[in-house]
């Protein structure tokens, strides 16, 4: 069985998302601030994180910093601000999604469910991929630019590998969606988006090229048009 921790400082929030859980069969535990949320999730070792982003102690930022430097694990993030800026902050340091309040529990339990098939995948391709300058390793989940080590977060890499995998062809936002984070309703555009954003910004803005109206691709060996 699952272990999602949630963590949320609104008791009602804390108290429906919980309950919603548990009835899909998920074991769940609860923090209500930051400090006490590193302390669980280290203890728990849950296989998926649903964290608010405003915490008293500190931020979900904090949080996810901190939990991401023991081991990879899963989180979507919930905050009541619609700032791009939060987000693309929260994604590089290594969330996977994220919901603005208020949202649908439906919608936010068909995304746990998502991330827990998506661990559940087989092991990635074990051959070195060249895009350009940038060289991916996916089976050891590392990464170079021009020869330097460069970090990617979980999700950054699953993404630059799929789309790799598929040199040449362009994959719409639906498609991605589907193949890394495992979204089966189209869900999600603009998570798909700030990820290639901040795999521009570590990596170069010609890694990844944009096809307009349709999504987006990459080029082997040398690099993308």
């Amino acid at each position: 069985m699952a272990t999602i921790v949630v963590v949320e400082d609104d008791a009602d929030i804390a108290a429906a998302v919980s309950a919603r859980l548990r009835s899909e069969g998920l074991t769940v535990e609860v923090a209500g601030d930051g400090p006490s949320a590193v302390e669980l999730i280290e203890r728990v070792r849950p296989d998926v994180v649903v964290l608010d982003l405003l915490l008293p102690g500190f931020d979900g930022l904090e949080v996810c910093r901190r939990i991401q430097r023991d081991r990879p694990v899963p989180v979507i993030m919930l905050t009541a601000r619609d700032s791009e800026t939060d987000m693309i902050v929260g994604l590089e340091i290594g969330a996977d999604d994220y919901l603005t309040k208020p949202f649908s529990p439906r919608e936010l339990v068909a995304r746990v469910r998502a991330l827990l098939r998506r661990a559940e995948r087989a092991t990635p391709p074990a051959t070195r991929l060249r895009l350009g300058g940038v060289e991916i390793e996916p089976a050891a989940r590392r990464a170079w630019l021009d020869g330097h080590p460069v970090h990617l977060t979980p999700t950054e890499l699953d993404l630059l590998v799929c789309l790799a995998g598929r040199a040449g062809a362009v994959r719409t936002r639906e498609q991605l969606l589907q193949e890394v984070w495992g979204y089966r309703d189209g869900s999600g555009a603009r998570t798909v988006d700030s990820h290639i954003r901040s795999l521009r910004r570590k990596l170069g803005d010609d890694v990844v090229r944009t096809v307009h109206g349709v999504g987006y691709a990459v080029d082997l060996q040398g690099g993308a048009a």
